[in-house]
């Protein structure tokens, strides 16, 4: 069962933005992204009272709780960074490109975490930032630098630059603890700084204003998400890591897909060939 469970996190991994984008056309993306995450965090500390591991809360030491704090942090941002470009900008843009941490995540991990490179890494490196850069278009360049309302490339960029940080740092923060409760604290990190965002900018009066239709999109995003964790853990439980992963990473195909249905959106050839790329080294990655 554990290739339906796999399949089965890809898919919900890949809606989580197509309904997030659904929730934000008209809700503040900060707004959204602290309504999201509260759900999220429900699903985060039912998966660990599902498995049983919430008795080593009180075990967490203090080099390992100040690590899952700092990963919280980069996931928050990285979140905030990532929605804010997905209210902006077209997804099948932004999604490619924030999947691109991995490379920053390779580069981080040989020098903090002394991870060796081999031949074939440095090959999914080289096709996934080449893919990356195809997605790249002069027109986004120049929106960005010059400020414009379509300006979404810098946040894009900045999501993937603070996801990769919360691989490094995750990593180091779960050694010797249930990765299900290091998820679980670091989420609750992640919620408390998507509302200290809010009210720090001053939003919490946008809460009043959100349409009950967005409101039910949110939910349904963090939802997705939460769904998408708990079919990962088991597809991992269960099934091997070196086909669980390439399958969850290949979530990126669902959410181009719907949003060529749902947004009409359509990638050039250009792009689509990015996507190709980024795909082949994303697979490569994760079965060498």
């Amino acid at each position: 069962m554990w290739i339906f469970y796999a399949v089965g996190s890809s898919f919900f991994a890949g809606i989580t933005a197509i309904l997030a984008k659904c929730g934000i056309r008209r809700t503040d993306s900060d707004v959204a992204t602290a309504i999201r995450t509260v759900v999220v965090l429900l699903f985060s500390w039912l998966m660990v009272l599902v498995t049983g591991t919430w008795a080593g809360l009180t075990q967490i030491e203090g080099r390992t709780l100040l690590f899952l704090v700092l990963s919280g942090i980069a996931t928050g941002a990285s979140w905030l960074c990532y929605f804010r470009a997905l209210q902006k900008g077209d997804i099948n843009k932004v999604v490619p490109i924030d999947k691109s941490s991995t490379v920053l995540s390779i580069l981080l991990a040989l020098i903090f975490l002394q991870e060796g490179i081999t031949g074939p890494k440095i090959i999914a490196v080289l096709l996934i930032g080449t893919g990356t850069m195809l997605m790249i278009t002069k027109k986004d360049i120049e929106e960005t630098s010059g400020k414009k309302s379509g300006g979404w490339l810098i946040y894009a960029v900045l999501s993937a630059v603070f996801a990769s940080l919360t691989a490094i740092l995750g990593k180091i923060g779960i050694a010797g603890i249930d990765s299900n409760l290091g998820t679980a604290v670091r989420t609750t990190v992640v919620l408390l700084m998507a509302w200290l965002m809010v009210f720090v900018s001053g939003k919490q009066d946008e809460l009043r204003k959100i349409e009950r239709k967005e409101l039910g999109f949110i939910c349904l995003s963090g939802l997705a998400t939460g769904a998408s964790w708990l079919c990962y853990y088991r597809a991992l439980q269960e099934g091997p890591a070196s086909v669980v992963v390439p399958i969850d990473k290949l979530s990126m195909l669902v959410t181009i897909a719907f949003s060529r249905i749902i947004f009409k959106e359509r990638l050039s050839r250009k792009a689509a060939a990015g996507v190709l790329l980024i795909t082949a080294g994303t697979v490569l990655l994760a079965v060498v």
